[in-house]
């Protein structure tokens, strides 16, 4: 195996210091097309899609459990992917194992689900054994979501936002640009509203607050900030 040279002290932080500042122009970079993302046409959803939950049969709408904005992963589980039933797509337990926490993303009124098209029992079954229970896991009634929004062949995100006047398609991603994602700050970045704090570049009327402020642990939302 080749290595990079081994050099002083004083050469080490001269290259590093090349190199973080090619980094810092990559994050500002990612900052400027997460602000053109929010700014991306928005896609009326008229068509009915139907889920089954664990609860019972739920429209699209439903899948946002109360929040305005919607990201949905479609996770490849169903009959004829390897391992099935025991298991699905390696590439997507891959993802979904490194998945955030979803009480940060629920701080932000972001709900995240994933939809396949495997019964709910084996879609139970399966989640306990990843130890994925938390992640909201419907079951598609049909293929036409799959046709409609990408996510025939391969997994993708779709983001969605809801208000009173409907349902809107905001963004889709897949392949490689969607492994990128799966933290709260990648995942929050292609919602509709974004991180919601001051320093974002985001149409106007858009929520924010100054950064860090509305950041709890996990078990801690909807407790006043520790003063501490």
């Amino acid at each position: 195996m080749k290595t990079p040279p081994v050099v002083s002290a004083e050469e080490w932080e001269a290259a590093h210091e090349k190199l973080l500042r090619k980094e810092k122009a990559h994050t500002r970079e990612k900052d400027a097309l997460a602000a053109e993302r929010r700014r991306l046409p928005w896609l009326r959803v008229e068509k009915e899609y139907m889920f089954q939950g664990p609860e019972g049969k739920v429209g699209l709408p439903g899948l946002f459990q109360g929040r305005s904005q919607l990201i949905v992963y479609r996770h490849f589980f169903e009959p004829g992917v390897a391992d099935w039933p025991k298991g699905g797509c390696s590439g997507c337990a891959m993802y979904t194992d490194n998945l955030c926490r979803q009480e940060h993303l629920n701080s932000r009124d972001v709900t995240f689900v994933m939809v396949s098209p495997a019964p709910q029992a084996d879609i139970k079954r399966y989640a306990q054994r990843m130890d994925w229970e938390d992640i909201p896991w419907y079951t598609m009634l049909g293929d036409e979501f799959s046709q409609d929004f990408g996510v025939v062949e391969y997994f993708g995100l779709n983001v969605f936002y809801r208000d009173s006047e409907g349902v809107y398609r905001t963004y889709f991603t897949n392949a490689r640009a969607a492994e990128q994602t799966g933290n709260v700050w990648s995942l929050l970045d292609m919602s509709p509203l974004g991180r919601q704090e001051e320093w974002e570049d985001s149409p106007e009327g858009y929520p924010q607050e100054a950064p860090y402020q509305w950041w709890r642990r996990h078990d801690e939302y909807g407790t006043p900030v520790d003063a501490g």
